[in-house]
């Protein structure tokens, strides 16, 4: 055999090996490859035997029938709030009830639409506010009915084109637009 034929057949069996190789490591590629983690999917909440869902702040507090929250919990969803409750220096000052919340819990704004409905717990005559739209803002701490809003006091009722409740003053300074109506002092 010739020092030439000797190359030959070392280059042709190197070229074999090399296509096993390539060829193995294709079929193998696929093998003990951890399955792709499953999409991330919404957290519901909902009935059950749970009697209240809650979710809780310093500013305020949410109970409510059902509620879906991004996989991350940083926003949801919530369906029929009610005992809804705006804490003021860590006292209930405002109870709320929605058809429906939006929430941030990373901000802790919160918007509620559908029927709204607004008691202050504080006034010595029942006070509150009927509504479609409330937006609270946790770094302002306002609440803002930005839509025509219904307002009763007593037996008495107004409609008035927004409202603004900052809780931030002294006494919680609450702003009316214009007012549709009139309002007796004697009642």
């Amino acid at each position: 055999m010739t020092r030439k034929t000797l190359w030959k057949r070392i280059g042709i069996l190197a070229g074999v090996c090399f296509a096993l190789f390539m060829v193995g490591g294709i079929i193998l590629a696929g093998k003990d490859v951890p399955p792709m983690p499953p999409a991330q999917t919404p957290i519901f909440l909902q009935g059950g035997h749970i009697i209240n869902h809650h979710i809780r702040t310093k500013a305020w507090s949410l109970d409510f029938d059902s509620a879906q929250m991004t996989p991350d919990q940083s926003s949801g969803t919530i369906d029929g709030v009610h005992d809804g409750v705006i804490f003021r220096k860590g006292k209930p000052y405002l109870k709320i009830s929605a058809q429906n919340v939006s929430v941030n819990t990373v901000t802790l704004d919160f918007t509620a639409t559908g029927l709204v409905h607004v008691v202050s717990l504080t006034s010595k005559q029942p006070q509150s506010f009927d509504t479609d739209l409330i937006v609270w803002s946790n770094s302002t701490h306002h609440l803002t009915l930005d839509h025509p809003s219904y307002f009763h006091t007593g037996t008495q009722t107004l409609k008035v084109q927004h409202v603004v409740v900052d809780l931030n003053t002294k006494d919680s300074t609450i702003k009316i637009g214009q007012i549709d109506g009139t309002l007796d002092p004697s009642h």
